[in-house]
């Protein structure tokens, strides 16, 4: 654990590993604001050129905040991402598509893994998703509403914007800044920024079709997506207006469990087969649409706006509840039937105790259950159970703004944003056992979680000249608002009350997820304020330095400071070496120190049993140590290569990342009495049939460093265009904080596991595309490392699965000048992660968090036509 007096010690011993580049780095910053005091003058922008006088066309590049002709002139790690080369791909999810083109960024498919299954969380650079900042346009995007609570280790706790809402057909490009720019956007960019950026285009439409069903025959998938744009005004004004709409059946990796094919032989009636389909999802009404527009209002000034509505409604299976074992639903602590008493009131009591396994059980149990004074889930339910989990996703936001260029050639951008993410959850074939036979088994609302934001922002630039430095200085600076609400809404009554058999030791509450109550519910807010100072120049004609700092203020927790300073040396005209120092920060949410959530653990013994986690401002939260959550801070550092010549394009980047006061879910905490009665008190109801809870908490250190490798090499193959190119990450985590021996760790040694070893060490793939007059072909082998599960979150159910190797293929064919027929196939071998050992326990026949996903080979189809 951490000393108290010294933010910075590790087990007792500082770390000093940073301490010699501090030192360094600070002094170069210092020295680089100082020149902002030497003697200035304005200075147009001059015209770039290449080296035959051709105009180059400068654009923003994420990482920067001056225009550059390049990604190459900046001194961060910048990757783009055509919108055509995300598309050509067979899943229809901007997650799954990311995955396949950045290396460093994870995401699982989350079989039952609760909310995050219906947005699931993407992870870069091994960090949890709120450590990656997600900009549309430059512009920060508002967070998800999900706060994960059971989806592998990683991602358990975080809050970040919910990418599955973009749709592609939507995009221009995706740039992605591989480094630390808190100073440069503010909060949460310790991993990196994604930056999608929205098509331009003013004229002219796509519409395509697209359909396609995995190699197992289940998972059908169709999409159709349109977008279309067209001029406004008389200058360079646009609308463009693009959309998505899809559906997805569920999937079924599962096997059946050994308890319930017990229950089959012994003659139990509708026992599911699989119990649990450990699959992706049933997605339904999957709409996403985005407007984009631009016009002119007046010289040297326009006016923007873009947004996005979209919604979904997802469903999957929870856990199967075993009819002979299920704590407070069947049965009762010490295993025997949970025979309850409907009416107690009238002193008639003939209901008997029964033991499970005992001589004739079953017939006692029937017996008993024939009188109307007793009742055991047997009888809605003689087989057991799978609960059905629903989510409705609801996604909307919009920004309006003005840029242009002042007399003085101030380049100003001024914007007013607000975005709401939504989802409301529903329930199927469940029921509230404390309601015993007057229980319905679907809860159509069961609560809502809501994320709402607004921001204002206002950008500065402006270029002065500077004697000394080879190019104009840009000095840009700026001031942004921010004011975040999450709200939990309450559930209907029947999905939280206790009902008849509430003290008879049954349940309270939906029993797969119970609903809010009115105690729990609320909205909770807080502001943010931020001011920033950024410079760039070219220094001499070989060296570029940059510099930033910037002051955030937050209502709730203070003030944080970050700065970051880069440069890069053009060694020659076709190799730069290039490096960056940042700090940066994650502040705790309203959500994140606000949220609860029911999920599911694995006892020793094999049995499930319910946990739930609490704020950790809550009053027994605190007796445990709980208290308000604080940032999250980092330390960045990078160094690496750019070069870019006639027969390739290489980069070369080693990062190193140090995060102090990292989140965490404290472990399971087991419960007694007491602190049941406390929970409930303060309106978590469903406590009293918890066996165990947890909360989050300030509480390691972690270092992440890793190598990013992007290799692109043209090719002169045949007639037309062919290009080779190699993308790979290695990422290593430790946490450098967790002490087993201390009695106040709150950091489980299970957790320590999945921070470090549940995403692959390596990862890459290598693509061939060729392009000729009317066919083009894409070959992709992906390929992911060794990585360790703990199946169900189970430090005793570890997984050890080795490496995986996929390959995707995809060919189009020019039928007319605008029409294009496309086949495909995703994971073409139909490769398969490796088998779960424990799967006879649960029922999942592979890892459930396996990083290239579970469904196997996906064989798709599309048309479309370009007008």
């Amino acid at each position: 654990m951490r000393s108290v007096n010294d933010k910075r010690c590790v087990l007792g011993r500082p770390n000093h590993r940073f301490e010699g580049f501090r030192h360094k780095l600070l002094f170069l910053a210092v020295a680089g604001l100082s020149l902002t005091a030497l003697p200035i003058q304005a200075q147009q922008q001059p015209t770039v050129t290449d080296d035959k006088g051709a105009e180059i066309e400068e654009v923003m590049v994420t990482g920067s905040r001056r225009k550059t002709g390049s990604a190459v002139d900046v001194p961060a790690p910048v990757d783009f991402i055509g919108a055509d080369q995300l598309a050509r791909q067979g899943s229809p999810d901007m997650t799954d598509l990311l995955r396949n083109t950045v290396p460093s960024l994870n995401v699982n498919d989350h079989t039952i893994s609760g909310t995050s299954t219906a947005m699931r969380p993407a992870t870069l650079r091994g960090l949890s998703p709120d450590h990656t900042l997600i900009l549309v346009n430059g512009k920060r995007r508002h967070r998800g509403a999900d706060i994960p609570a059971f989806s592998g280790g990683i991602t358990d706790g975080s809050q970040g914007p919910d990418i599955s809402s973009i749709p592609t057909i939507a995009l221009k490009e995706v740039q992605v800044l591989r480094d630390g720019a808190a100073a440069q956007y503010g909060a949460d960019a310790v991993a990196g920024v994604i930056n999608f950026i929205l098509n331009d285009d003013p004229d002219g439409g796509r519409v395509e079709a697209k359909l396609g069903s995995t190699y197992e025959g289940d998972g059908d998938t169709y999409q159709v997506a349109g977008t279309w744009g067209m001029p406004l005004g008389d200058g360079d004004g646009f609308v463009r207006f693009s959309g998505e709409y899809r559906e997805s059946d569920m999937t079924d990796r599962g096997v059946q469990r050994a308890d319930a094919a017990s229950l089959q032989a012994q003659g139990y009636d509708r026992v599911p087969d699989p119990a649990t389909r450990f699959g992706t999802a049933d997605i339904d009404d999957d709409l996403k649409t985005f407007v984009n527009l631009s016009v002119d209002a007046g010289p040297d000034r326009e006016l923007y706006a873009f947004g996005n509505f979209s919604k979904r409604k997802v469903a999957l299976d929870f856990f199967y509840r075993n009819p002979v074992d299920r704590f407070g639903v069947f049965t009762d602590a010490d295993n025997n039937y949970l025979i309850g008493d409907m009416d107690p009131s009238n002193g008639i009591d003939d209901c008997p105790m029964i033991a499970v396994g005992s001589p004739g059980h079953r017939e006692a149990l029937a017996a008993a259950t024939a009188s109307a004074e007793c009742f055991n889930f047997q009888e809605m339910f003689p087989g057991g159970y799978t609960p059905t989990f629903g989510v409705d996703v609801a996604d909307i936001s919009g920004t309006v703004g003005v840029r242009g260029t002042t007399s003085g050639d101030v380049d100003y951008d001024v914007s007013l944003g607000s975005g709401r993410s939504r989802m409301s959850f529903f329930l199927d074939n469940v029921v509230n056992p404390s309601m015993g036979a007057l229980s319905p088994t679907t809860f159509p609302d069961v609560g809502d979680k809501i994320q709402f934001e607004k921001i204002f922002n206002i950008d500065l630039s402006k270029e002065f000249d500077v004697g000394i430095f080879h190019s104009p200085l840009n000095v840009a600076g700026g001031f942004e608002w921010h004011d975040e609400e999450f709200e939990i809404k309450t559930g209907s009554p029947e999905s939280f009350q206790a009902g008849p058999l509430a003290g008879q030791g049954f349940l309270i509450g939906a029993e797969a997820y119970p609903g809010y109550s009115p105690q729990v519910a609320g909205v909770f807010s807080r502001k943010n304020t931020s001011l920033y100072l950024d410079l760039e120049a070219d220094v001499t004609e070989a060296l570029v330095l940059g510099t930033a700092v910037r002051y955030e203020d937050f209502s709730d927790f203070g003030s944080e400071t970050t700065y970051k300073i880069a440069g890069l040396y053009r060694v020659t005209d076709e190799l730069g070496v290039r490096s960056t120092f940042s700090t940066g920060f994650h502040a705790p949410t309203p959500g994140q120190q606000n949220n609860s959530a029911l999920t599911t653990e694995l006892t020793p013994e094999g049995s499930l049993v319910e946990s739930g986690v609490v704020p950790p401002t809550s009053q027994v939260a605190a007796l445990f140590g709980g208290k308000q959550l604080k940032p999250e801070t980092s330390e960045s550092f990078t160094f690496g290569f750019v070069y870019e010549g006639d027969f390739a394009k290489i980069t070369l980047d080693y990062y190193f990342i140090e995060m102090q006061d990292r989140f965490t879910d404290s472990g399971s905490i087991a419960l007694d009495d007491a602190t049941r009665d406390a929970l409930v008190a303060e309106g978590y109801q469903a406590a009293a049939g918890l066996g165990t809870f947890s909360f989050l908490t300030n509480d390691f250190d972690s270092e992440t460093e890793g190598v990013d490798l992007v290799v692109s090499i043209p090719l002169e193959l045949w007639s037309g265009v062919s290009n080779l190119s190699l993308t790979a990450n290695w990422t290593d985590t430790k946490v450098t904080s967790y002490d087993p021996n201390d009695p106040n760790e709150l950091l489980s040694a299970g957790r320590v596991t999945q921070l470090e070893e549940n995403n692959p060490e390596v990862r890459g793939n290598v693509a061939f595309t060729h392009e000729a007059d009317f066919w083009r072909a894409l070959v992709r082998v992906n390929y992911y490392g060794p990585f360790t599960e703990l199946h169900v979150n189970s430090a005793g159910l570890p997984i050890d699965a080795g490496r995986q190797i996929t390959v995707d293929v995809e060919s189009g064919f020019r039928v007319t000048e605008n029409m294009e027929v496309v086949l495909g196939a995703q994971n073409v071998f139909d490769s398969d992660p490796e088998r779960n050992p424990w799967d006879f326990i649960l029922g999942s026949k592979y890892p459930t968090t396996a990083p290239a996903g579970v469904n196997g080979g996906f064989y798709y189809a599309k048309v479309s036509y370009q007008f």
